[in-house]
C-alpha cells in the first residue's frame, strides 16, 4: 500500500468532532473521533468523518484540520435529532454518503465506524462498494439496559443490529478488557477478532499546571478543599451519588467544595437541562447549596485549569465503556476517585493513581474522600503515580500508533481476499 495516500472514512452518526462537549449527546465519542482523527492525519493518514448534518449554519464540507475534513449527510432534518430517534434515518445517512463517495471518486481503504448505527452504514458500504471496516461501539445496548431498563429508549432492534454488524465488520475494537469480556459474553463476538485499544488524552491539550495558578484563573478559592466533577449531565454519570457523599461529609464536620462542570449552555439552565434541575434538588435534600458549584458547559481550552485546581477528580458512573476525563484528569496531575466499572477500572489504579469505589454508594464514597482529600503527602504521591501512567499507556499519539496497526492489517488481508477471489 502506499504510506503515502493512506485515506480512512470515519463514520460517527451523532458525535460530531465540531460540537460542543458537556451537553446529553456529546462526551467521549465525540473526543474520541476527534483526536484519534488529528493524531492520524499527523502520521500522513487523510481523514474524512462522516456526521449527521444537524446545524443549517455549517458547510456540507468543512475543512477542520490539516488532514480532516468533516463531511455533513443529510439524514432527516437539518436539526438536532436525539440519538436514540436517529435510526429510522440511517437508511438515507447510507444512501447519501455512498452518493458523496461515488460523485467525489474517493477511494478509502477502510472505514472506521463509531457507534453501531455508523456501523450499520458501514456494513452497507462494504456490501455496496467493497471497503472493509472496524468498529467501536463506544456503548454496547445489552449493557446499557443491563443499567438502565425501562429508561433506555433506543429502539429494541439495537442488540440484533450490534450482534449483526459485529459478525459483518472486520474487527472489533474495544476499548478496555471489560468491554472485550461483554462482547464475548453478550455478543458471542470471536476473542481472535476483538482488539484491545484504550481512548487517550492530548498532551498538548492537557498537562500538569500549579494549583494556586489554575484557582487564581478560574477564579476560586485558594484554601478550601475542591472537588471536581466533569463530564455529561445524564442519570447514569451519578453526579447525584456525588452531591450525596457531600452531604455525607457535612454531616462527619467536613467542608468541601465540588465544582460540576458540564451542561447544556455555559451558564447553567434548568430548562435546558433536566437532568441539572433533578440535581439541584438533591443538592437542597442534603443541605450542601453553599458547598457546590454549577459551573455549566466550559470550552476545552480553559478544561485543564478546572483539572488541575481540583484536589481529587471525582466519576461515579453506574457503567462506563472507558471514560476520557480520567486520563484528562491525571495527566493534570489529580488523582482520582471513581467506580470499579469498565474502563474506570482500567485506567485508575487503586491505591494508586487514585481510588476504586462501589456505584451508588454515597457514604462509601465519601469516606474515601475523607481519607484522601486531607491527606497532602498521600495526594502528592497519587498524583505524580497519574502523571506517571497516563503518559506512559495512554497518549492520543500512542493509541493513534496502534490504530493505524490495526488499520494496515485489516486493509492487508483484504487485499490478499482481493487477490485470492481473482486468482
Amino acid at each position: 500500500m502506499n504510506y503515502l495516500s493512506k485515506k480512512i472514512a470515519f463514520i460517527s452518526e451523532h458525535a460530531s468532532p465540531l460540537a460542543n462537549l458537556g451537553g446529553v449527546d456529546t462526551g467521549g465519542q465525540n473526543v474520541y473521533v476527534a483526536q484519534l482523527a488529528k493524531f492520524l492525519a499527523k502520521d500522513n493518514y487523510t481523514i474524512d468523518i462522516y456526521t449527521r448534518w444537524e446545524n443549517p449554519c455549517l458547510e456540507q464540507v468543512v475543512n477542520w484540520v490539516p488532514g480532516v475534513r468533516v463531511i455533513h449527510v443529510k439524514a432527516g432534518p437539518i436539526d438536532l435529532v436525539p440519538k436514540e430517534e436517529l435510526l429510522p434515518h440511517i437508511a438515507e445517512f447510507t444512501e447519501n454518503m455512498i452518493v458523496f463517495i461515488n460523485q467525489h471518486k474517493l477511494d478509502y481503504q477502510l472505514i472506521h465506524a463509531n457507534f453501531f448505527m455508523s456501523a450499520l452504514v458501514a456494513a452497507e458500504i462494504k456490501k455496496t462498494l467493497g471497503i472493509p471496516f472496524a468498529v467501536t461501539f463506544h456503548a454496547l445496548g445489552c449493557i446499557r439496559q443491563l443499567h438502565q431498563g425501562s429508561n433506555d429508549k433506543f429502539p429494541p432492534e439495537r442488540l440484533q443490529i450490534e450482534k449483526e454488524v459485529a459478525k459483518l465488520a472486520d474487527k472489533v475494537i474495544a476499548e478496555c478488557p471489560q468491554d472485550r469480556d461483554d462482547l464475548i459474553t453478550y455478543y458471542q463476538v470471536p476473542r481472535e477478532k476483538i482488539v484491545v485499544i484504550p481512548c487517550g488524552f492530548s498532551e498538548q491539550e492537557f498537562y500538569p499546571i500549579e494549583k494556586r495558578e489554575a484557582r487564581e484563573i478560574l477564579k476560586l478559592p485558594h484554601d478550601e478543599p475542591i472537588l471536581l466533577q466533569l463530564g455529561r449531565m445524564v442519570p447514569r454519570k451519578g453526579v447525584d451519588n456525588v452531591i450525596r457523599a457531600l452531604g455525607c461529609l457535612k454531616k462527619k464536620g467536613r467542608q468541601v467544595r465540588l465544582v460540576i462542570v458540564g451542561g447544556e449552555s455555559e451558564h447553567p439552565d434548568l430548562k435546558k437541562c433536566p437532568e441539572m434541575a433533578r440535581l439541584q434538588s438533591i443538592v437542597r435534600e442534603n443541605n450542601v447549596l453553599g458547598s457546590i458549584h454549577f459551573a455549566g458547559r466550559k470550552g476545552r481550552d480553559l478544561l485543564k485549569y478546572y483539572y488541575a485546581a481540583a484536589d481529587l477528580f471525582i466519576t461515579t458512573p453506574w457503567y462506563e465503556p472507558f471514560g476520557i476525563t480520567p486520563l484528562e484528569a491525571m495527566a493534570c496531575g489529580t488523582p482520582v476517585i471513581g467506580t470499579n466499572v469498565g474502563g474506570i477500572k482500567y485506567s485508575v489504579i487503586d491505591g494508586v493513581t487514585g481510588a476504586l469505589v462501589t456505584p451508588n454508594k454515597p457514604d462509601e464514597l465519601a469516606d474515601k474522600i475523607n481519607e484522601l482529600i486531607f491527606d497532602k503527602n498521600k495526594l502528592k504521591q497519587l498524583s505524580e503515580n497519574a502523571i506517571k501512567r497516563v503518559n506512559q499507556y495512554f497518549t492520543w499519539a500512542s493509541v493513534a500508533a496502534k490504530m493505524g496497526d490495526l488499520y494496515q492489517k485489516i486493509i492487508d488481508n483484504a487485499m490478499e481476499n482481493k487477490l485470492m477471489k481473482a486468482g
